[in-house]
């Protein structure tokens, strides 16, 4: 059996065993798994994992958008659904835990929320709140903050399905197909994190199916970056889940 038939495979069974039990207690399983896999940040900051990973980030409710299979999934296809402008100040606001944004006629919540694993589980976030998690543009930002100038680092993320990603507003790697999160699977060229906040924003389309994303940093010899903190901005000012 070919190994992307395998990770299907497990995907189908991961969902079924996940949903079934609490469809059948009556109660909504999502919830459940949001809670077991995100935490309101409890700090003003915090550094990255023992492998480099960022696991404190703002992210916005889905937006939906209109896909009819994987295969549209193409890079003209992803350039054009994640930069079509959705709300004002999309590729350029730092927003903060709580805000909202108008997308058509749907008023969406941006969320500060600390990953229980090194990656961040699209799916379990967006059904978690009772929200569409297929066929949708997931955006995410999170701002590294640096003790001193850090130059020749890259970044180096991985999603499922397509993303795209900026640093301090340069648009710096992309992902494009119906693909499995890989870590390290899009590593940007060398560039500079400036000494104070480096704001990092991503955009993942996810088609049907899973989706995930993870992000870090990698130094000079290709290494987790280590010596920086990751905030969000207002979480402090809201209470628990």
């Amino acid at each position: 059996m070919k190994v992307s038939c395998i990770h299907h495979l497990l995907a189908f069974a991961f969902l079924a065993t996940w949903a079934l039990p609490a469809a059948a207690a009556g109660a909504p399983a999502p919830a459940q798994g949001f809670a077991s896999l995100f935490t309101r940040p409890a700090s003003p900051a915090r550094p990255p994992d023992a492998d480099g990973f960022l696991q404190r980030w703002l992210l916005l409710e889905p937006i939906v958008i209109p896909i009819r299979s994987n295969a549209e999934l193409t890079d003209s296809f992803v350039q054009a659904a994640i930069k079509k402008e959705y709300f004002p100040g999309q590729f350029t606001i730092v927003p903060r835990d709580g805000d909202k944004v108008t997308v058509g006629d749907t008023q969406l919540t941006w969320h500060a929320l600390d990953s229980a694993d090194f990656n961040v589980n699209l799916y379990h976030f967006a059904v978690g709140l009772g929200k569409p998690a297929f066929n949708a543009v997931f955006w995410a930002v999170t701002t590294v903050n640096c003790p001193r100038e850090m130059p020749n680092v890259r970044l180096a993320i991985g999603s499922n399905s397509a993303s795209i990603w900026w640093v301090n507003g340069k648009e710096v790697i992309n992902l494009y197909g119906d693909r499995h999160m890989i870590v390290d699977d899009g590593v940007s060229k060398r560039l500079t994190l400036n000494k104070g906040p480096n704001v990092v924003r991503g955009a993942v389309i996810n088609s049907p199916g899973l989706s995930n994303m993870c992000a870090r940093f990698l130094d000079a010899e290709d290494k987790p970056l280590k010596g920086f903190t990751v905030s969000v901005a207002g979480s402090a000012e809201r209470g628990a889940l």
